[in-house]
């Protein structure tokens, strides 16, 4: 996926579904009575227009005014959230969830402040979301007037897109433009802040408003030439790998993903960010890359002679030491942001475009089977597929069996994926139990797995789950969460109580910010500095299972294997409230495998002190692969 600035050439993403603001503009859609309106109403009406189906937020004194209309308001759904973060994040999650554009609200200040970290969470992991923030009345801005802050100008280099309304007569075409750049091109978080006096002005409200977006013309389709040029690479090469990123799920084209790799038997990785792009049972498919990813993914990279780069970004978690990262391969790098390809590793053909229109542009240059595009079948890929596939055997993903009466977090998240199945939506926390989740379930479909990737904001899950419920309310939702990010958002258990929303919470509880006592035991010698959270170990600090109680959740707690799948049976028949189980886990559990920060790939370990044996030629990676602690300098979040 690519990022896309002010200026930037990009292409839409090729959703089946258009845009709110495309929708509200199409010809034959019967156009409302222009009718005199206070800003705040033409807020909602707008809200209304581009198919918003609900806001998650707070008010307070700026933003005041555009919840009295709001509260009459048939069609939108507003969410009062208990935290602005939380509202962000619910956002996001609805937004994962479901493809469509997520909306959270917020008031001037404090309020506008608290949704930066879910807003960088959301340009990071390019998810389309639409932030709208109260501001101080026009004539104050700049004074430092009671709640001001310069929000623009504090996400600037967060959003997609930003704006600032002074004019009550502009919010139409603000709204409908916000919701076009979130959800067009590389899909992105854009702010709209809204003086208190606009809200307050008269107005005339009309729609369709007419659109000012000069520089801004999304291109669909991919160059031909480059296309000739990825089908000649592939049908030269002998060893290439789908290196699959978020992109594929943002653009919505799995099925056509699906179609290539079967067309050409050619191996496929999916990133963290793309886990359910491609099917997790498929034979083909070889895990996550990176440093926590699969011993198949991270050497078929490796060892590749051509990577096909769909809608992933060559991002510092899959590469490892970049200057070893895949060293005899060529690069096809497709991205719908052209800021992204050879920004870390230079592409030999690079295609701009909507990875939906890619794919299905080199499926159809395949199958005519002409020239070169005749080479590229699964004959010719055979035995590199029957390698990969060997290594998928031979080095499979797992966890050390337990001592007894040991609960395992692997075994917990294994089992609670089994039990629910796939058509689930899981959203992850941040740290260990993240790439556990990435690791033990199995993920057949896309928009299921919903996680901080490019972030790692700790108290993403239990927001971004309640979002995903809103927004799939027939699906299960799971939030898996630690019991340090589970501390940062708890409070949105009420939100989820009053308004409805039974989603269930598996607090995986080693009593630890596990990730950073990990390296804590790799790297500094297990000196375990300001680790402990106290929350099963001694006191329980606190019971969770007393917490969830008080917000009117049910309360669970699992601390044996024997009683594992009984706890998760019995929390997935209760539907008409939240519930949170508190599964009190070995604490010195570790994510395997692991590339240590700034190593070669080649470094991965199994297990500590373990590495697969290969005949490798490179002597610093072997080097390499024996000085785990090489660089423990990369934070790898909590």
């Amino acid at each position: 996926m690519a990022r896309q600035t002010e200026g930037h050439t990009v292409t839409d993403t090729s959703s089946s579904a258009p845009s709110p603001a495309a929708m509200a503009r199409r010809p034959g859609t019967a156009r409302p009575t222009p009718e005199q309106v206070t800003g705040a109403k033409s807020l909602v009406l707008a809200l209304e227009h581009v198919g918003a189906e609900v806001v998650f937020g707070i008010p307070g004194g700026a933003i005041l005014p555009a919840y009295d209309p709001l509260m009459d308001s048939t069609a939108v759904r507003h969410i009062l959230v208990r935290h602005e973060q939380g509202a962000g994040h619910a956002a996001e999650g609805y937004a994962s969830a479901t493809g469509k554009v997520g909306v959270c609200m917020a008031t001037s200040g404090p309020g506008a402040t608290n949704l930066v970290t879910a807003i960088a969470d959301a340009h990071m992991d390019s998810v389309p979301m639409v932030a709208i923030t109260g501001q101080v009345a026009s004539s104050s801005i700049g004074t430092d007037a009671f709640q001001e802050a310069d929000i623009r100008g504090i996400t600037m280099p967060i959003t997609k897109h930003n704006y600032l309304v002074t004019d009550a007569s502009q919010i139409p075409r603000v709204i409908a433009e916000a919701f076009h750049i979130a959800s067009t091109g590389r899909p992105g978080p854009v702010l709209v802040d809204i003086a208190k006096d606009a809200l307050q002005a008269t107005t005339t409200f009309a729609w369709p408003p007419q659109m000012e977006l000069p520089g801004y013309h999304p291109v669909t389709r991919p160059h031909a030439k480059q296309i000739r040029e990825a089908v000649r690479l592939m049908a030269a090469s002998r060893q290439p790998v789908l290196y699959v990123g978020g992109g594929i799920i943002r653009a919505g084209a799995h099925a056509e993903l699906l179609r290539l790799a079967e067309l050409t038997g050619i191996p496929v990785v999916t990133t963290l960010m793309a886990r359910g792009a491609f099917p997790d049972g498929h034979p083909l498919h070889l895990g996550m890359p990176g440093m926590h990813g699969s011993v198949a993914a991270v050497t078929g990279l490796q060892r590749s002679d051509l990577l096909i780069t769909l809608g992933a970004r060559f991002d510092d978690r899959v590469t490892g030491q970049l200057s070893s990262f895949a060293p005899g391969a060529k690069v096809i790098h497709a991205d719908i942001d052209p800021a992204e390809i050879s920004k870390n590793r230079v592409a030999d053909v690079p295609i701009v475009g909507d990875a939906k229109a890619i794919i299905s542009e080199l499926i159809a240059a395949i199958e005519a089977g002409t020239g070169d595009a005749a080479e590229v079948n699964p004959h010719t890929y055979n035995a590199w597929a029957a390698t990969t596939r060997g290594w998928t055997q031979e080095f499979p993903v797992g966890y050390t069996a337990p001592s007894e009466g040991a609960l395992m977090p692997q075994q917990v998240i294994e089992r609670i994926g089994a039990i629910t199945g796939p058509e689930a939506v899981y959203a992850a926390g941040v740290g260990q139990h993240q790439m556990w989740a990435a690791q033990f379930i199995g993920y057949e479909r896309p928009n299921s797995w919903l996680n901080s990737g490019g972030a790692g904001t700790m108290g993403y899950s239990v927001p971004a789950a309640m979002g995903a419920k809103v927004g799939e309310p027939d699906r299960v939702v799971w939030a898996i969460d630690g019991d340090g990010c589970f501390q940062m958002t708890n409070q949105e258990l009420a939100t989820c109580v009053i308004n409805d929303i039974p989603i269930k919470v598996a607090i995986i509880n080693n009593s630890s910010l596990g990730m950073v006592r990990q390296w804590q035991s790799l790297f500094y010698n297990e000196r375990y500095s300001n680790t402990d959270l106290h929350t099963s170990v001694g006191n329980r600090i606190p019971d969770f299972v007393k917490l969830a109680e008080a917000y009117g959740c049910v309360g669970l707690r699992c601390e044996r294997p024997e009683d594992l799948d009984a706890t998760i049976e019995q929390a997935m028949a209760i539907n008409d409230r939240p519930v949170v189980i508190d599964f009190v886990v070995e604490r010195d559990a570790m994510v395997w495998p692991m590339v240590p920060a700034g190593v070669s790939n080649d470094a991965i370990q199994t297990a500590r002190d373990a590495a697969p044996v290969w005949d490798r030629e490179d002597s610093e990676a072997d080097e390499q692969a024996e000085d785990v602690g090489a660089d423990p300098s990369a934070d790898q979040g909590k």
